[in-house]
């Protein structure tokens, strides 16, 4: 595909125009974008750019991120395709017996966090792709927490939201509430004890993260509020090269992360939508739309009936559900004049933040990072500015779940990094859609919009999106066309239109497409998204 083949009107309510350059990176915050750029000024190259961008989104958006988060990264080398997996394990002692006593798995405080794996992605990919000193990675990031940055509309409206729910988690509000109250928009926020501890993870190359000082102030935090996670939780933890899962969508190849993340979902719906014959309707047309709700709702049913840490996935494997016969006879399911409420199949036979950024040489990275629900668990290791996410609420009791907690086990995840190679083989465009259960239903409608329907990237980041809901639940965001909502309605649909800040429910899209020897970017409006390049 390249910038010949590609609509480039802008229909949406958003008029930004898409970024172009050899070197790019997007974002969902302005200042971590310049990080990532200023890499690349500095002689380094993508991976560079999209570490230190990460590094940085810890500091000036915590609302989704920070260094307690787990993270995911695609990467494309120039001559290969590599997938990273550094969420985290849960605690050696959980067990069900465990949560039992506690009467389930809660949402907030220590017995939500497992190992945060986001420091151990950032040394993984530069150890492996990158090109510059890790140490000099660190500096954009270490310069906002130290010297300070402005706090923009957008995350003062989070901190606020977060801080109402978490205020009172152990050490959150000595972090995030200074003098009382949380930052408004325009001030500037500092945090020195960020900073130091983002200097620790420079220096030692994550060590003290996982087996140093830092780990020994996790552990004993953990202890001191009632958690199970040890220093041995935290020594054992590694990030590993899976490679990828893939599915072929018309003339492109999808791939994402194998399980436990829940990227099979986008590559199930999009089989399907292949299989069901996508395309021969308007981009936003209610025939379309319909059937990329359809197709979802399928894929989601299994999905959560079946994904969990790939090594507890026995029974049914990631090849079972991509089974090119399986997903064609559950596109069979999708009626043309009817919402459904489909269950899963039997395919067996008989808070997140989003990157991506690419450089002139080739090399293209997809990267996520979140603490999952907004903050997270809530809960802040005094003295380090580490805000640790809730991943364990990903899991659940049911005997007999591939999904059901247990120790030193991955659970199902939500964040995940997108890539698409053209059916040759060549690379085609790096993409990812921040919002939990969100990310999967926005690959489909981004895949379908840009590599489907040849949609520019920013028009696309731009569009109105949907999003499952259950049963035969379906939210649209404002803005979607009424005629549509009216058409969805009559075939069944429970159509909510959800009238507040887009960012919450229906997330932040990034994309960059390669056009040639240069790329095109797009960022989403919905947050503080932003593109830059040279």
């Amino acid at each position: 595909m390249n910038s010949n083949s590609l609509d480039w009107s802008l229909p949406y309510a958003s008029h930004r125009s898409a970024v172009m350059g050899r070197n790019v990176v997007s974002t969902s915050q302005p200042l971590a974008a310049q990080a990532g750029l200023r890499m690349l000024l500095a002689g380094g190259n993508a991976v560079d750019a999209a570490i230190a961008a990460a590094m940085a989104l810890t500091v000036v958006e915590p609302t989704g991120c920070g260094l307690g988060s787990d993270g995911f990264a695609i990467v494309w080398d120039g001559k290969e395709l590599h997938g990273l997996n550094a969420s985290g394990r849960s605690p050696a002692a959980w067990t069900p017996e465990y949560f039992e006593t506690l009467g389930g798995i809660p949402e907030t405080g220590w017995n939500a966090v497992t190992v945060p794996g986001a420091v151990s992605a950032w040394v993984a990919l530069s150890k492996r792709l990158g090109k510059l000193p890790f140490a000099q990675l660190a500096q954009p990031a270490i310069d906002y927490a130290r010297n300070g940055f402005p706090v923009s509309p957008t995350i003062a409206h989070l901190w606020a939201l977060g801080a109402a729910k978490l205020g009172t988690q152990p050490g959150f509000a000595e972090c995030f509430i200074p003098n009382g109250r949380v930052p408004q928009a325009g001030e500037i926020f500092r945090s020195e004890a960020h900073a130091r501890t983002l200097e620790l993870i420079a220096e030692t190359d994550g060590e003290a993260f996982y087996r140093g000082v830092i780990a020994e102030r996790i552990a004993a935090h953990s202890l001191a509020h009632g958690g199970a996670m040890t220093l041995a939780d935290l020594a054992a933890h590694q990030a590993d090269w899976v490679g990828t899962i893939h599915q072929r969508f018309g003339d492109s190849v999808i791939h994402e992360i194998p399980p436990n993340g829940q990227g099979i979902a986008a590559l199930m719906a999009l089989g399907m939508l292949d299989a069901h014959g996508i395309g021969q309707h308007p981009l936003d047309s209610v025939e379309t739309v319909h059937a990329s709700i359809e197709a979802m709702k399928l894929a989601l049913a299994d999905l959560h009936q079946y994904n969990a840490d790939i090594d507890a996935m026995q029974a049914v494997a990631p090849q079972h559900l991509l089974d090119a016969t399986y997903l064609a006879g559950r596109a069979r399911l999708i009626d043309p004049a009817r919402a459904g409420d489909p269950g899963h199949g039997a395919p067996r036979p008989g808070g997140t933040v989003y990157l991506a950024a690419a450089d002139s040489q080739g090399m293209m990275v997809s990267f996520i990072q979140s603490n999952y629900m907004g903050f997270g668990s809530g809960v802040v290791v005094p003295g380090t500015g580490i805000s640790l996410q809730n991943r364990g609420h990903g899991f659940n009791l049911i005997p007999g779940h591939a999904n059901q907690v247990a120790p030193r086990k991955r659970p199902s995840h939500t964040i995940i990094p997108a890539f698409a190679m053209h059916a040759d083989g060549t690379p085609q465009m790096a993409f990812g859609v921040m919002g939990g259960p969100m990310q999967s239903q926005g690959h489909t409608q981004m895949a379908l919009r840009v590599l489907r329907y040849g949609q520019n990237p920013q028009a696309a980041a731009d569009a109105p999106r949907w999003r499952v809901t259950g049963g035969k639940g379906v939210a649209v965001e404002l803005g979607f066309d009424p005629a549509v909502i009216a058409a969805l309605r009559a075939r069944g649909h429970e159509v909510t239109v959800e009238e507040g800040n887009g960012v919450f429910a229906f997330g932040g899209a990034q994309l960059v497409l390669k056009n040639g020897n240069s790329y095109i970017a797009g960022s989403d409006p919905r947050k503080d998204g932003c593109a830059v390049a040279y």
